[in-house]
């Protein structure tokens, strides 16, 4: 079977009755869980998983892959509104997002994130359907020592290009860096810097920090300024719509954002979140507003939000031709194949090209249902905003406990929550950027970890992190990031001499 022939017997598989009520449930079942602060598609997908045993083989994997996709898009909904990411894929979403609704563009916000994520998860199902055979090894060139230097270009292109003074971006990667080696080391088990208490061996959860750092210290501002607050949209139709300029400045940001992601889904690691943060970095470099960015510019709401679902899809080239799960999302689904007799791996669409095709045919049905679902449910969402302050404020406040309490049912979690709230309440009054403090927290503990097994299986060679030709193009691409600026001024110099 042909890639042609395979997507459409995929489509017509997908748009059975059977599977068409798996991706509505699915999507619309992610979307709330998403909207809540710290359930994320993990949780979604756990919380199904055993509701899937029961059903047929396709139906229940379907039913996983769309509150995937959901939950990104609902943990991007409370990120616009509130300044609330659900997710770490969606922190980036806040930044520009939440501008737009402080500027009563809430409603386009929520319209181009929907699109966005339709336009990105039909980009990634061509992709899956022509190139999987083609991608599936790309994961597996990544050693410790391309690891190493794709991280640390992370780490510096973001933190150059958050906005602000070079401080303001790097002294937050730092300390998000400094608080990953938190909890029990990835090599050795040792425990570090947990002073005696239990739960710090597991480290500091990524949730009750992205919710304090944006959510909770946009409270706190909240309060001392009222003005602050997002403001009403109306709810006409014609004014949730993106307007023409923001639809001009729109399709470009949505097929850099796609093609980002669906590179970062082919590797192992968080790829929703990285690719939604190498996105933003991209627009900081060529969006026609970049100067605008971080001020409510719509490409910095299409491209990461594209970004975060494109990587969605690209976890399925691995997952289908290598039976590799690069996601812990992804690693559910695998347990429910697992369970229904299926075999995961290259042999999969030789045995089971129905599996096969019928869920690359769901995926680009449940982001439909994705989009018809929420694009009405806009109107909805932004009436949020409509709720008094005194009333929104508190409950926003216990649902973020509770959210942050329910990820792995520890007090130091909502604690956690509140000392957060606190520090991103101080940085956001001392002109530091946000966003490189999550960055690093995410970041900083793959770097180590990459560092330390490179040097583990090098003997502590150090010329082994640039032994390989991917290894020296990124590290030559980090030095371009890191010097670029300074070399870029002084060709300037020379040519106005």
């Amino acid at each position: 079977m042909g890639p042609i022939d395979g997507l459409l017997f995929g489509l017509e598989s997908a748009l059975t009755l059977e599977l068409l009520l798996a991706s509505l449930v699915g999507a619309l079942a992610g979307t709330v869980i998403g909207v809540l602060p710290g359930l994320g598609p993990v949780a979604g997908a756990a919380l199904v998983l055993p509701l899937t045993f029961s059903m047929s083989p396709i139906v229940g994997i379907v039913m996983i892959a769309a509150i995937y996709v959901g939950s990104m898009y609902g943990g991007s909904t409370t990120a616009v509104l509130l300044n609330m990411p659900g997710e770490a894929a969606s922190v980036m979403t806040a930044v520009d997002g939440h501008a737009m609704a402080k500027k009563g563009r809430a409603g386009a916000a929520l319209s181009i994130m929907a699109i966005g994520s339709f336009i990105a998860g039909a980009i990634g199902v061509l992709l899956v359907t022509f190139f999987s055979p083609l991608l599936s090894g790309v994961g597996l060139l990544f050693g410790p020592a391309e690891y190493l230097a794709l991280v640390a270009g992370g780490l510096i292109a973001l933190a150059r290009v958050s906005g602000g003074s070079a401080a303001s971006g790097f002294l937050p990667m730092i300390v998000g860096v400094l608080l990953g080696t938190i909890g029990q080391e990835a090599i050795t088990s040792t425990f570090r810097y947990t002073m005696d208490i239990p739960e710090m061996a597991l480290g500091v959860d990524l949730v009750p920090v992205a919710i304090g750092l944006f959510g909770i210290a946009e409270l706190l501002m909240l309060i001392e300024n009222p003005d602050r607050r997002a403001k009403p949209t109306k709810v006409r139709f014609r004014e949730l719509l993106p307007t023409r300029a923001e639809w001009r400045d729109a399709w470009p940001a949505w097929g850099r954002g796609s093609a980002v992601g669906f590179a970062f889904g082919l590797l192992p690691g968080p790829s929703a979140t990285l690719s939604s943060f190498a996105s933003y970095r991209l627009e900081k470099s060529v969006a026609r507003n970049r100067a605008k960015l971080g001020t409510g510019a719509v490409e910095g709401v299409a491209g990461p939000e594209a970004a975060n679902n494109a990587a969605a899809i690209g976890g399925l080239v691995p997952l289908l031709s290598l039976g590799m799960p690069f996601s812990a999302t992804f690693a559910l689904v695998i347990s429910a194949m697992v369970v229904q007799g299926i075999e995961p791996g290259p042999l999969l669409i030789e045995d089971n090209p129905e599996i096969f095709w019928s869920l690359i045919g769901a995926m680009l049905v449940a982001n439909l249902m994705l989009l018809v679902l929420n694009l009405p449910l806009v109107g909805v969402w932004v009436r949020l905003l409509r709720v008094p302050q005194s009333l929104l404020l508190p409950a926003i406040v216990v649902i973020a406990a509770i959210g942050c309490y329910s990820v792995r049912n520890s007090l130091l979690d909502v604690y956690m929550l509140a000392l957060m709230g606190a520090v991103g309440y101080a940085m956001r009054k001392l002109h530091f950027n946000l966003a490189p403090f999550v960055l690093g927290l995410v970041l900083g503990p793959l770097a180590e970890k990459h560092l330390r097994e490179g040097l583990f299986l090098s003997r502590g060679d150090l010329a082994y992190f640039v032994g390989s030709p991917i290894a020296i193009t990124l590290w030559v691409l980090v030095l371009l990031v890191v010097f670029g600026g300074g070399i870029r001024a002084l060709i300037t110099r020379g040519r106005s001499a």
